[in-house]
């Protein structure tokens, strides 16, 4: 029996006949004892689902802007060109449309522990005294990406651990950037880049971060919240090398995207 007579859409099962459910039963039961029943694990369903759920947010979208309006109707479908002509995005289904995304959370807080020693957590949780009591909040900070060439990072705050997560996420998504990709050494011809092109520099406040380019199967050698914007951003092979207060991660995560963003000035 094939795999194909298998409904993979629930309303096939509500439209079927009681014939044609006694087939795909008997068919299900086959595959089952010749061991060819497709399993789906849990990553696999989550995935799934997670796609179909942005495949119909997209389907809903009713852009407000002008260059929503554009990239919904087709006419603007190159992210590249918009970046590069310094138009600003204000929606983040304009992103979502144009390239698929994979998104992150950086550690920026700390779990209670003996002497400061607690464990390092993706919520940030403060409190504000007021008259009625104390008022907690939580914060985080996403970095998403496509793991081709773009990437970007944004900060969110809430009162709760989902909606401050929404919010860093779409604030990623309209800040995401170009990164330019490139070799170690000269490679042959169609190779797919896997470094930065050049020796880059990055500062934020105290944190200073340089990313050199490494040969291919180096690895990032960089510190771990780094790795994840760098895997999201597409680099494969890098050296880093920071200075400061880099257990500041917000400023960490910052001189990391100031580096990359200039990744896209010319050598002089």
């Amino acid at each position: 029996m094939a795999e194909k007579d298998i409904p993979s859409k629930p309303k096939d099962l509500v439209e079927a006949t009681p014939e044609e459910l006694a087939k795909i039963e008997k068919n299900m039961e086959d595959l089952e004892k010749k061991g060819e029943l497709p399993i789906e694990t849990r990553s696999e369903r989550l995935a799934r689902e997670r796609e179909e759920g942005r495949k119909d947010a997209l389907a809903a979208w009713v852009p407000k802007t002008e260059l929503g309006k554009r990239v919904k109707s087709g006419k603007e479908k190159d992210l590249d060109k918009i970046l590069a002509s310094d138009k600003t995005i204000l929606e983040p289904e304009i992103v979502d449309l144009l390239i698929h995304i994979d998104s992150d959370l950086l550690s920026i807080g700390q779990a209670k522990g003996k002497f400061g020693g607690g464990k390092r957590r993706a919520w940030r949780q403060t409190q504000k005294k007021t008259m009625e009591g104390n008022v907690t909040s939580f914060s985080s900070m996403a970095v998403v990406g496509d793991r081709n060439g773009h990437v970007g990072i944004g900060m969110g705050k809430a009162k709760e651990t989902l909606p401050a997560r929404e919010k860093a996420i779409r604030l990623a998504k309209l800040g995401i950037i170009k990164v330019q990709l490139g070799f170690e050494t000269k490679e042959a011809p169609g190779s797919k880049p896997h470094t930065v092109p050049f020796i880059v520099e990055g500062k934020c406040g105290s944190v200073r971060i340089k990313l050199i380019p490494a040969p291919r199967g180096t690895g990032l050698v960089v510190g771990d919240e780094c790795k994840k914007i760098l895997r999201l951003a597409g680099i494969e092979d890098v050296y880093g090398v920071t200075k400061g207060q880099t257990r500041t991660v917000f400023n960490l995560a910052k001189a990391c995207i100031d580096a990359l963003i200039k990744t896209n000035k010319m050598i002089t």
